[in-house]
């Protein structure tokens, strides 16, 4: 018990903000403790508003008070941290930022466990004793404790919602049941609920059917895969093989054009020097012959000269000279232009047998989905020109840099009358269909721009629908789109919502892959941050579109490198 005692005080020394034993501890002006970094930072973020006040019990100080250090009540910390007491003892379990708050505690609250939908108040454990000891609130219907117990208040009449209405499908109060759903089908919540339950199950096996189907799908799909893997792999080394053998085919005749030419020139080069040899040994006789004439020429003698002349002008047989023949000489050049035209018609034969072997490649169907890209650059592989649609463009809206912007005016534009134009919704949408992998970004400015795309055939007027709302991108199953909302996020298909958390950016990317019904939208600023990804099927080609709420607003799909 008296370890008891020293925990429960030790729980009186925590900071109410940090829920650790106080550090540098202060006491603010209403009697309140902190640590003095904790309501530091606190009252650091009212600044801006100039009036300071308690976490706890919201009293207000104006000028900020000066914090000065408890001295006593740091001493008392110290020796509660010399005797190893740290924080709150584990079976005060204090409610975090993340939990259900007991609405009963005062002060600091504990954690709730249950929530009551009849009294619409959560309880720790001790405040919910009373629901198992009193007769008439043991009845109660008691859940996990849970925030969301406002949804069971009507928001008109401040009353518990019992009462469901088949005709609107929602939740009404007793007094909504009298008043505008008079007349409706109505039953119970509990009855409806009941009801649910029953398609629910419907909806679980069907649910768990498809589980079982697609796991057939997974594993066929994987037996495709590895045969893919093989048939591809046996592919590439075929036709590895195939070019190797064509080029030590070409390699091969190479050689033996490399080979016949040099054998060639071997023997018209022998040829030619044994004719030179020849052509030195005439020149020398007849140079010889020559300078015996010349010398019989200047005899005196007659009788020597008519005896030597005879004999010394017979020349003997001419020896066959290159330069006797009257047939022009051919060199290697007709080699080289026969290889030349080998080569051209063979690389013809591949240029014209190229698109067959490409498209043969393209045209294996692997049934798989691709990788989707993972880095900007990757993205931007698959960028698209798109352009905005004038026809379709409401007539506030002004469209301008080759129709690519767009801004929302406050004077009606000039514009003629078609039948795709949107009427009542300051909406338009592009003149290029997608149904391909793309990806585009739209740089925007002002307030509730909306990022969107859509089937052509979306609705351009107002329906039954009082507000209209069928029509606008994101509120039908034709248009999916991602909405500004208080700072923050808000994607749409079909009229259902889901929030994102911000902080917003001025340029959003998308990226789609119309075959494997992926849509994603992505925040661009100097990094690349998923916002939402959607898994469907997309029926028709869509179409990129924008929303505008608010005059001066403007959008525009930027060029990408």
């Amino acid at each position: 018990m008296a370890q008891r005692g020293i925990q429960l005080d030790g729980a009186k020394f925590c900071c109410s903000i940090c829920l650790d034993l106080l550090k540098d501890p202060v006491t603010i002006p209403c009697g309140h403790s902190y640590c003095m970094s904790c309501i530091k930072s606190c009252w650091d973020e009212e600044d801006q508003r100039k009036i300071h006040s308690c976490p706890q019990c919201r009293q207000t100080f104006t000028p900020r008070p000066v914090l000065v250090k408890n001295t006593m009540l740091a001493e008392l910390v110290e020796e509660l941290r010399k005797t190893g007491l740290q924080a709150a003892p584990p079976d005060l379990c204090y409610a975090g930022s993340a939990d259900v708050a007991c609405d009963v505690c005062t002060g600091r609250k504990l954690k709730a466990l249950k929530s009551c939908l009849v009294c619409l108040v959560s309880y720790c454990e001790q405040h919910l004793q009373r629901h198992y000891d009193v007769a008439p609130l043991k009845k109660h219907k008691l859940v996990e404790a849970t925030v969301k117990l406002q949804e069971n208040i009507c928001s008109r009449h401040d009353e518990v919602m019992k009462v469901f209405c088949r005709t609107d499908q929602q939740c009404i109060c007793y007094l909504c049941s009298m008043d505008e759903h008079e007349g409706h089908k109505k039953v119970s919540v509990a009855a409806e609920r009941a009801e649910r339950q029953e398609e629910l199950g419907v909806s679980r096996q069907q649910i768990q059917q498809r589980i079982q189907d697609r796991e057939k799908d997974m594993k066929v799909l994987q037996q495709q895969a590895e045969a893919i893997n093989r048939s591809a792999d046996k592919a590439v080394e075929d036709s590895e093989k195939i070019f190797t053998e064509l080029v030590r085919f070409i390699e091969k005749r190479s050689s033996d054009v490399k080979e016949r030419i040099r054998s060639r020139q071997k023997e018209e080069a022998s040829r030619a020097e044994e004719l030179q040899e020849k052509l030195k040994r005439e020149i020398a006789e007849l140079r010889r012959k020559d300078a015996e004439l010349e010398q019989l020429s200047h005899t005196e003698d007659h009788i020597h000269f008519l005896h030597s002349y005879p004999s010394l002008s017979r020349l003997s047989e001419s020896t066959d000279s290159p330069g006797t023949n009257i047939r022009p000489l051919r060199y290697f050049e007709d080699v080289t232009a026969a290889v030349s035209e080998a080569r051209d018609k063979l690389q013809g034969i591949l240029t014209e047998e190229w698109p067959k072997i490409s498209l043969t490649v393209t045209e294996v169907d692997v049934l798989l989905p691709q990788p989707e890209p993972k880095t900007r650059a990757e993205f931007l592989q698959y960028s698209h020109q798109i352009t905005l649609d004038p026809n379709t463009a409401h007539t506030y809206l002004s469209l301008s840099d080759g129709n690519r912007k767009v801004t929302c005016m406050r004077e009606e534009q000039l514009y003629s009358s078609h039948p795709d134009r949107f009427i009542n919704c300051c909406q338009v949408l592009s003149r290029e269909s997608l149904t391909e992998r793309c990806y585009w970004e739209v740089e925007r400015s002002g307030k509730r721009v909306s990022v969107a795309v859509a089937y052509k055939d979306i609705s351009r007027t107002f329906t039954t629908d009082r507000t209209g709302n069928e029509r606008q991108f994101g509120y039908n199953d034709k248009s999916w789109a991602l909405h500004d909302y208080k700072n923050s996020y808000q994607f749409i298909h079909n009229n259902i919502k889901t929030s994102i958390p911000g902080p917003l950016s001025s340029r959003v990317g998308v990226y789609l892959d119309h075959r494997a019904g992926i849509l994603s939208f992505y925040s661009i600023s100097e990094t690349m941050t998923l916002l939402h990804r959607v898994q469907t099927t997309f029926t028709q080609p869509l179409h990129p579109g924008m929303w505008f709420q608010y005059f001066g607003a403007a959008a525009e799909l930027c060029k990408l490198k």
